[in-house]
């Protein structure tokens, strides 16, 4: 099962796209298996990381400004060369095993888009592999 799911982003941020991830494994009726999330876009990213503390993810968007700093010296004509970087430094998506129907996350751990050069009209890709298609 393939779904295309959109959300509309800010400048720059981490949404918590788990729940809906969650409908689309729920949908599938697959208890055993694989879900992959898959972002189609150069300027944004998938990643996993914890959910509980806000501050986590103002770390993270901290750090990453950090290690890729608006800079003179980027030649990209967009001008977005720092939301390519953090882009591909954070990756285009994520697997996520599937055990009895729910996505096997830890305590804190969600599943997020993240946003680096919005605000604008983003789509991802939910993929839904079962067990017994391997």
């Amino acid at each position: 099962m393939i779904k295309e799911l959109s959300l509309k982003t800010g400048v720059e941020d981490f949404h918590d796209i788990t729940r809906a991830v969650a409908e689309v494994v729920r949908e599938s009726g697959i208890t055993e298996g694989t879900c992959l999330v898959y972002c189609p876009h150069t300027t944004a990213g998938i990643t996993i990381n914890e959910n509980a503390d806000p501050d986590v993810v103002t770390d993270l968007l901290y750090g990453l400004g950090q290690a890729y700093p608006e800079s003179a010296h980027y030649r990209h004509a967009e001008g977005n060369s720092k939301a390519h970087l953090k882009a591909s430094a954070v990756g285009s998506s994520i697997t996520v095993p599937i055990i009895g129907g729910r996505l096997l996350l830890g305590t804190w751990q969600a599943i997020f888009f993240c946003e680096f050069d919005g605000p604008r009209s983003r789509r991802y890709v939910v993929c839904i592999t079962s067990k017994s298609d391997y």
